[in-house]
């Protein structure tokens, strides 16, 4: 307790919180966090009951997506084994569609887990890749991105 009788904020509270905010709904549908970000529903193309994948606001390349677990962590190790299997099996599928979609021939699959790997986001995270781009979309690109994607899974 700091001197004003309250608990001092920690990573692990800050997580304690996320994992609340996880459970807020937007627009009647389910939002989700990514690390310390509010994702909406509408980037959100796909999502198992441990994982889920998205969009990019800055892709590197085309087809740069993100597949995510629902519970926040902060490192990888912190994950439950049948998490990392959903997780796994997901970003499997996801590949599978976004090399479809963009006609691509290689997928390269990232992990940043940490700060020293880069890691910004404290939700750990897997990239897929296609070609470079470097701008900020708008949510209603993204948006349109993540419908056309969500269409394979349905």
């Amino acid at each position: 307790m700091d001197r004003r009788g309250k608990r001092p904020r920690t990573r692990r509270g800050k997580m304690r919180r996320l994992l609340q905010l996880c459970r807020l709904e937007l627009h009647g549908r389910m939002s989700f966090i990514f690390g310390q970000h509010l994702i909406k529903p509408s980037v959100v193309f796909l999502r198992t009951e441990l994982s889920f994948a998205l969009v990019n606001r800055k892709p590197v390349v085309p087809g740069h997506v993100l597949v995510c677990p629902l519970r926040p962590v902060e490192r990888f190790r912190d994950l439950h084994p049948n998490e990392v299997a959903d997780l796994f099996q997901m970003a499997q599928k996801v590949g599978n569609v976004v090399e479809k979609h963009f006609k691509g021939t290689s997928l390269t699959f990232a992990m940043q887990d940490g700060p020293e790997s880069g890691q910004t986001v404290w939700l750990q995270k897997h990239d897929k890749v296609g070609d470079p781009s470097t701008k900020w979309r708008s949510e209603d690109e993204m948006a349109a991105e993540a419908s056309e994607l969500r269409a394979y899974f349905q």
